[in-house]
């Protein structure tokens, strides 16, 4: 097993996560098995209990691991699946070693810090590295981790990371500098110089259009040479053709001339990162379609009438870009705060006739409309927000026993089977009779009252395994209006892009009825084709699949 960590001391969120995932995407593209560690400080025990305002999108494991979005890089760029044990935290750690101090592992030892922390860490980096993540059971050969780090081109912040690193007894072997523009050989070779490495082990990475084109630029600057020398990998000097694939990618996605525009309705569009899983699969389908993403962020609140009354400008702004919107996307939340607004969208989406996708709370509240506004149930809500609703739509269904906040939701990869073959959904899928998708929510649809549904049109087409919890929503007459309980956005790959959300940017493109017509095949070509056309009397969808 060969480590490679990658940190950093000048700022916090300057692409560590990034660089670590290109580093694993070339190692993998030269045939090495990679997995990846994220180690965070805090005491939290996982993410699952964090505001999306301090530290951005939940990211949730196919074990139900609820961890940071830097795991949802990992997986995306290396198309891996990772557990919660890859995301350590101080709180794990510490709540480790406290239960073997419990059970008197330590023999009545003083447990401090060093060693017994400092031992937990490495027996723990050690033991999960091990633990194979790409569907083959075989153990990784590299492991990367990236530990957590609480304009000019200026040279002082790295040499004062360098000397902090010197100071623990590391020294770097290779040091991957972050800039606005092209670093200057100058600026290159004064890094080189005060921290004590060779020019060759100064990497530069300049903002680019997409990160698709990291792997490329480091690949470029020869680090799959120094890798294959420094840890005496068994490897070529070059990488081959998946990074190649990554190369033609990042080509298609600078050359795109058409645009779709989707409306993504929430309540956390202040920080974008909130919905950072939902904007990748979104790019993902986007780009298997030849189509820049312009993706429009809308807080539901502003669309509610109570803003109307504060602020009209920022009101009917909001109003705007919906009106605008090719597909509108109401994506997963808790709390009752900006569903007004989130239901006002969907009406707007289904009465107009616009493509939508509601993803978990988005599923519910679609229900939720349609019963208030087609069945005519003015009173429909859910117990999340109305307890003692008269008429609840979505309700309570617990998997465990309610206790810890931490532990009272569903959580991780559960199978959904389809109850029909005429799902839009099921064909985007391949027409298999079941998927797995990743779970994280409380509250579902009442079982009890779905016949009033399915009896106007809108059909419960994916139900789970017991037929007890609806998953999927369909409604009849409309180009594309469709709900899942489930977040397909975390199962979302660069090539191979998710079925919900490539449905949703067909739509929204006019291609859905030709592709659904082709039986939903993808290009069997291992090339990715530069056109920007619409057309899909051939197939133009790029090869997705990684072979």
């Amino acid at each position: 097993m060969k480590y490679i960590l990658v940190t950093g001391g000048v700022i916090s969120g300057i692409g560590k996560g990034i660089i670590a995932s290109s580093i694993g995407t070339i190692l993998k593209s030269c045939g090495l098995r990679v997995t990846a560690i994220k180690i965070d400080p805090y005491i939290n025990i996982d993410a699952g209990t964090f505001s999306p305002y301090e530290h951005g999108e939940v990211f949730v494991l196919n074990d139900g691991g609820e961890v940071d979005l830097d795991l949802g890089n990992y997986e995306r760029f290396l198309d891996i699946n990772l557990y919660k044990d890859n995301n350590i935290t101080t709180g794990k750690i510490y709540q480790h070693v406290i239960n073997k101090e419990r059970r008197g592992d330590f023999l009545g030892k003083t447990v401090q810090v060093v060693p017994h922390i400092t031992d937990a860490v490495q027996e723990w980096v050690m033991n999960q590295a091990m633990v194979p993540v790409d569907g083959h059971k075989e153990e990784p050969q590299i492991c990367v981790i990236e530990p957590s780090a609480t304009g000019e081109q200026k040279t002082k912040p790295t040499q004062n990371s360098v000397r902090a690193l010197r100071g623990l007894g590391l020294s770097p072997d290779l040091i991957v500098c972050r800039s606005s523009t092209p670093i200057e050989m100058a600026v290159k070779e004064k890094i080189s110089m005060f921290c004590h490495v060779n020019p060759e082990q100064v990497i530069c990475i300049h903002d680019v259009s997409s990160t698709y084109r990291v792997p490329v630029l480091l690949e470029e600057q020869g680090i799959v040479k120094y890798f294959k020398e420094r840890l005496d990998l068994p490897i070529g000097d070059s990488a081959n053709n998946l990074l190649f694939k990554w190369r033609n990618m990042a080509d298609r996605y600078e050359r795109l001339q058409k645009t779709c525009s989707i409306a993504l309705v929430g309540k956390y569009t202040k920080l974008r990162d909130c919905y950072a899983s939902v904007f990748k699969a979104l790019e993902h389908s986007a780009l298997a379609i030849n189509h820049k993403l312009n993706l429009m962020y809308i807080d539901s609140i502003d669309l509610e009438h109570s803003t109307e009354a504060e602020d009209p400008v920022r009101f009917h702004e909001a109003w705007q870009k919906l009106c605008k919107a090719d597909g509108v996307l109401v994506p997963g939340g808790f709390g009752i705060r900006g569903t007004l607004g989130k239901l006002q969208a969907i009406s707007w989406a289904r009465s107009k006739k616009i493509p939508f996708l509601g993803v978990c709370l988005g599923m519910q509240l679609a229900v939720i409309e349609f019963a208030r506004n087609c069945l005519n149930l003015k009173d429909a809500d859910s117990t999340e927000f109305e307890p003692n609703a008269s008429f609840p739509v979505v309700i309570d269904m617990p998997e465990h026993n309610p206790g810890n906040m931490g532990g009272t939701m569903r959580l991780g990869i559960r199978r959904t089977v389809f109850k029909t073959e005429n799902s839009i959904l099921r064909k985007l899928y391949g027409d298999v009779p079941f998927v797995e998708e990743r779970h994280r929510h409380r509250y579902e649809v009442n079982p009890s009252l779905i016949k009033q549904f399915e009896q106007s049109d809108l059909s419960f087409v994916g139900q789970d395994v017991d037929g007890e919890r609806m998953e999927i929503i369909e409604l009849a007459n409309h180009p594309y209006f469709v709900g899942v309980q489930f977040h397909p956005e975390f199962s979302s790959r660069p090539m191979k892009p998710s079925p919900p959300y490539l449905g949703l940017l067909l739509a929204a493109t006019g291609n859905l009825n030709a592709f659904l017509q082709q039986g939903c095949k993808l290009s069997s070509s291992d090339r990715y084709s530069d056109a920007s056309d619409d057309s899909f009397s051939e197939p133009r969808i790029a090869e997705l699949e990684i072979s």
